[in-house]
């Protein structure tokens, strides 16, 4: 495993399950197998409605808690409840979240973020950090925060590398995770001659060389799946390394194409949409 230093000292694995768009049974299965596999980072999200899968999860694997690297993501209908870090905690079945983010820019979210910033000095929250959150929101948090965000998860892959972004990032010390670190499926992207002839050469799949790139890249990986074979093999990233000639040419196939565009009605949207989280099996 390798890991990226936050700007508080912790240490992130670089590779993660993800579980956007797991049913709770598919989340705690798809865990449950990861962390067999040795996976230590998890991603959730109060808005997948699988926390407590989650949580039952890492019970059942029998690793220790202080080994696993637990995220969640907090909804924007839930930014002004006092309570919900909490609940969060509850739900997880946990003491303490290793890494908390805001999930979207909507709503009030200086007051979700001053909720984190709260829970970070209490010892419930490890560190904190934003997703989907442009440089103009980011900078807005930088300009008022008491706990500078340690990590900013938004869309990175080989078509849309967020260069400019990630010069900011590096200048404020703050990490980039990836979320459709493949590209959302797209198979234009899997299929890329070069991506094939590099499988070929280190015997690894396109999507193996796709998610070494990430990490030599400085991204933080967490790709969903729940297919057991998927998760294995997206974890066998650790025994090889592309040259930087290799990753030259991935850098020169940046389009600048993403996946996910917000829209102003989007994000209003999402204040109103209060996920079923207390429904949750």
């Amino acid at each position: 495993m390798e890991y990226a230093a936050l700007n508080n000292g912790l240490k992130m694995p670089m590779a993660g399950i993800g579980t956007f768009l797991l049913s709770p049974d598919e989340a705690e299965a798809s865990v449950l197998s990861a962390l067999q596999c040795g996976y230590r980072l998890i991603d959730t999200a109060n808005a997948y409605v699988n926390e407590k899968a989650v949580g039952r999860a890492m019970k059942k694997s029998g690793v220790p808690r202080r080994d696993i690297f637990l995220e969640t993501k907090l909804w924007p209908s839930f930014y002004e409840q006092d309570e919900t870090i909490d609940k969060t905690l509850e739900r997880l079945d946990t003491d303490y979240i290793d890494l908390l983010l805001l999930h979207q820019p909507a709503g009030n979210y200086i007051e979700g973020y001053r909720q984190m910033e709260k829970a970070y000095k209490e010892g419930k929250v490890k560190a904190i950090g934003l997703s989907n959150f442009d440089m103009k929101q980011m900078q807005e948090i930088l300009d008022m925060c008491e706990v500078k965000p340690a990590v900013l998860q938004t869309e990175v892959h080989p078509y849309s590398q967020e260069k400019e972004l990630k010069e900011f990032l590096k200048k404020e010390e703050i990490v980039i995770q990836a979320w459709y670190p493949l590209g959302h499926g797209d198979k234009a992207l899997i299929q890329e001659p070069l991506f094939v002839k590099l499988g070929e050469k280190y015997k690894k799949t396109s999507a193996q060389i796709i998610l070494r790139w990430h990490i030599q890249d400085g991204n933080i990986v967490i790709p969903g799946s729940k297919n057991p074979n998927h998760i294995r093999d997206n974890f066998d990233l650790f025994d090889f390394e592309l040259t930087e000639e290799e990753m030259k040419e991935i850098s020169d196939m940046d389009q600048k194409k993403r996946y996910y565009h917000s829209t102003p009605d989007m994000l209003k949207g999402y204040v109103s949409m209060v996920p079923p989280v207390d429904e949750q099996k």
